[in-house]
């Protein structure tokens, strides 16, 4: 057993871990932090996005203790205050959901893309978003929210 510590969602947090402990396990099972899902297990889907050290980065290919003293944010720790992140909001506002298995993933990989790109067209947000699937839509009400957001938040 390994000691971690880590800052998620702001809180400081440790536990006693095994050493092959994924992330997504790590936040799912210690810190019942279910938002963050488990899609394919091959980091193929991008369910898992979390940000460590704000860089996107799928919790099923990192293990918990490569995160050591690292500052994660998962979806649970978008929302400040009660009043959803602006991609949260989006994404509620253009229907840019259907069955909310992929949502997480996508949003967080979609906050991250807005701060290095700022204000994206559709190709680019097709992009970026090429490591997430979704097995329900054709993505149009996705890239929509995420171009929604992305001008928002630029012009703020």
């Amino acid at each position: 057993m390994t000691t971690v510590s880590m800052t998620v969602n702001g809180k400081p947090v440790s536990a006693d871990i095994e050493d092959r402990t994924l992330l997504v396990y790590f936040l799912r099972e210690n810190l019942r932090l279910t938002g963050t899902h488990i899609g394919c297990d091959t980091s193929q889907c991008g369910a898992c996005m979390v940000h460590v050290d704000g860089r996107a980065v799928k919790a099923c290919s990192m293990f918990a203790v490569q995160a050591e003293g690292a500052e994660v944010t998962t979806i649970e720790g978008l929302a400040k205050d009660g009043k959803l992140h602006p991609v949260q909001e989006a994404f509620r506002e253009n229907h840019g959901l259907q069955c909310g298995f992929c949502t997480p993933g996508m949003i967080m990989t979609a906050v991250a893309a807005i701060k290095r790109h700022g204000a994206m067209d559709r190709e680019t947000i097709r992009h970026e978003l090429e490591g997430n699937i979704c097995r329900c839509t054709g993505y149009h009400n996705i890239v929509s929210s995420i171009e929604d957001a992305s001008k928002k938040m630029s012009a703020a």
